[in-house]
């Protein structure tokens, strides 16, 4: 297998940044790129974070993506299955599972830096 071409099958991602409520699993992690899966159990919320100088691009694989952002976290919006998210760099939001079934989602980040940045809320 050529040094430059991987594949990472689901028992060889690792544990990822820990935020509460998310289990994040690592697949990829270089100086410019993180990709992963994240799980959220039903009816779990997040805690409040930002991925640092790192643009992200969410994709609901199943189960709902609720996500809370901007001034005071009054903000939200609701993903589904086959939808799409960014999620600009430093933008503080947290994630919440409306549903009674497990969501998962694929993350993909370009950026440099930390991955996650853990707040106590947004301002």
């Amino acid at each position: 297998m050529s040094e430059g071409v991987r594949r990472i099958r689901p028992n060889e991602r690792t544990e990822g940044p820990a935020t509460a409520g998310m289990i994040r699993e690592e697949a990829v992690a270089t100086d410019g790129t993180w990709a992963g899966f994240v799980r959220t159990a039903p009816g779990m919320t997040s805690g409040w974070h930002h991925h640092g100088r790192f643009e992200s691009v969410i994709y609901v694989d199943t189960g709902a993506l609720l996500m809370e952002f901007g001034p005071g976290g009054r903000e939200a919006l609701e993903a589904g299955p086959g939808d799409f998210v960014y999620v600009a760099p430093g933008a503080v939001h947290r994630e919440r599972n409306p549903t009674d079934v497990e969501s998962n989602i694929i993350v993909v980040r370009s950026g440099s830096g930390e991955a996650v940045i853990n707040v106590d809320a947004p301002e």
